[in-house]
């Protein structure tokens, strides 16, 4: 009798009579001979209908599939290292065929396609190899999240996606009607995670989190998710030493388990394998120094405009990339200035201009991986920086009450997982890094 398989194990059932079930995603007619490629979900593999050795209504059957129809397949594994798939290497010789259902004409083809066409045809465009490959990456990338802080002592614990008031820029804020009050999505989990410690010492939430930022660039989404981690009694150079090995052991479980998968992207792994703690670490003050000195040996006007900056300003993305592109793996940038960052960011000791805050940007252009910093713990100082920005006190109560009662030096930080799946996977566009993007002009499928 046959053994049901799936197709990502087939190496295991050499010589054996198996049983695939799954989806057609391409069939080559060689006349006496049917080439079926079938996909299952776990790997793609290679079909023989071999006329002769068929009934002839379980051939005409392979004869008459078309792209997308589901089919039930028996029939002999054997090693062939010509045998394309996912995993390669070996091959279905079909015995019997069961046809559930065949599928309509299939809207995309093996062609090029317009990006909007593909988009607006998500949900079926998520079958296609490259979109498989991405989004098996993306399951381990927040697997490992996961599993790498809940067994280093961390707890999961989730906060609310509907807030009374902002996290980050008020400006960036969705606002929905709550029963006659005004109430918005959730920008970051990270000021009930700082309740959260004082109850559990070190914490993340994890979901998704959201931003009405009016912005078309390669780098944003509307929707997209983020970890969140914070650690009480933790300072920047505990974070930045936290952040380097967690973000190592996120590229090294890729590497370790997706070999295929980013043979299939055609990423440099070269690229990845230098990704090793330690990361190198400059300060806000040192980038600006670089960016500047940097700016003198180009005799583009246009690049020189890109690059363009005073100390103050907030990097753009030509900035973090030119930063990156200075070193051989991430690299950490210190101590922003104060009115660059949130309200809730630790003052350097003596230049409370700048704050205790630290973003990580990722090599090859794909900007900041991470940012986090110190919080202010001291009541004092939060309740001035909440009037210095004009936001109103009693909106943040509850986070003012945090430091009245056992307050501590802490830190944390946030990573975007679409941005990490996108510089892992080596993407153009951060649109593939999820299954359904939420951007400015889409919100369908």
């Amino acid at each position: 009798m046959a053994t049901l398989i799936q197709i990502g194990e087939i190496a295991q059932y050499d010589g054996q009579e198996v049983t695939v079930r799954g989806w057609l995603y391409n069939r080559t007619d060689k006349g006496r001979l049917q080439f079926l490629l079938v996909r299952d979900g776990t790997g793609i593999a290679q079909c023989v209908a071999f006329k002769k050795d068929l009934p002839e209504d379980v051939f005409e059957a392979a004869r008459a599939l078309t792209q997308e129809s589901s089919v039930m397949i028996t029939g002999i594994v054997r090693g062939d290292e010509r045998a394309p798939g996912y995993p390669g290497g070996f091959e279905i010789g079909i015995t019997n065929l069961e046809t559930i259902q065949i599928a309509e004409e299939y809207p995309i083809q093996p062609k090029d396609h317009g990006v909007e066409f593909l988009m607006d045809q998500r949900h079926l465009w998520l079958r296609s190899l490259r979109q498989w490959a991405i989004l098996r990456i993306r399951a381990t990338i927040i697997h490992t999240i996961r599993t790498w802080l809940d067994d280093r002592g961390y707890l999961l614990v989730d906060t609310p996606i509907l807030t009374p008031a902002a996290g980050e820029n008020t400006t960036t804020l969705f606002e929905i009607d709550y029963f006659g009050e005004p109430a918005y999505l959730a920008q970051t989990g990270q000021l009930y995670n700082e309740a959260n410690i004082g109850a559990f010492g070190k914490v993340y939430c994890f979901g998704p989190t959201f931003r009405a930022e009016k912005s078309k660039t390669r780098r944003h989404l509307m929707e997209f998710w983020m970890v969140e981690p914070e650690m009480a009694f933790y300072s920047l150079e505990d974070l930045m030493a936290m952040e380097e090995e967690f973000v190592s052991a996120i590229v090294a479980a890729v590497l370790d388990k997706h070999r295929m998968e980013l043979e299939i992207l055609e990423r440099d792994v070269a690229r990845l394998e230098t990704i090793k703690a330690p990361f190198h670490r400059i300060s806000y003050d040192e980038a600006v120094e670089r960016l500047q000195a940097l700016i003198e040996t180009i005799d583009d006007p246009e690049r020189k405009a890109e690059l363009a900056i005073t100390w103050g300003d907030d990097f753009g993305a030509p900035h973090e990339t030119a930063i990156a592109e200075m070193f051989d793996r991430p690299v950490f940038v210190y101590h922003y200035p104060t009115a660059a960052k949130a309200f809730y960011m630790q003052p350097v000791d003596g230049r409370p201009e700048v704050c205790r805050s630290v973003d990580l940007l990722a090599p090859e252009g794909y900007g900041e991986i991470t940012g986090g910093s110190e919080r202010i713990y001291d009541p004092e100082l939060l309740r001035q920086r909440i009037d210095e920005i004009g936001i109103s006190p009693e909106n943040y109560k509850w986070y003012l009450d945090l430091r009245k009662y056992g307050s501590v030096p802490h830190a944390g930080f946030g990573l975007g997982v679409e941005r990490t799946v996108a510089w892992i996977c080596g993407l153009p566009h951060i649109r593939e890094t999820i299954p359904y993007a939420r951007m400015l002009n889409r919100l369908y499928p």
